[in-house]
């Protein structure tokens, strides 16, 4: 038995036990769909090398936000203020 082994989608699909039972023997199987390979199947515990997920996954945890020395505004006033920013005045509309 080889360390790494392709599997087509189709058979992983109509054998699953099967290839299940190789990754269970400690070999590592990559699935594939019209020869691609779209993921692999490592058995328990095995450092793969890569992240399982391209993205970040961890919380950016308490952010420290520095004082500005600006003025306090309450959540009216930042509404106010960025609705502001648009160029759009109350009353006026596209058309």
């Amino acid at each position: 038995m080889s360390d790494d082994a392709e599997v087509p989608l189709r058979e992983l699909n109509q054998q699953t036990s099967r290839v299940l039972a190789r990754v269970a023997a400690g070999e590592t199987v990559t699935i594939t769909k019209d020869g691609v390979p779209i993921g692999d199947i490592v058995p328990r515990g095995t450092p793969t090398g890569r992240p399982a997920y391209p993205f970040r996954t961890d919380p950016m945890g308490d952010l420290d936000i520095p004082d500005l020395g600006g003025p306090v505004l309450d959540d009216d006033e930042i509404d106010a203020t960025l609705r502001g920013m648009g160029g759009v005045t109350a009353g006026e509309t596209d058309g």
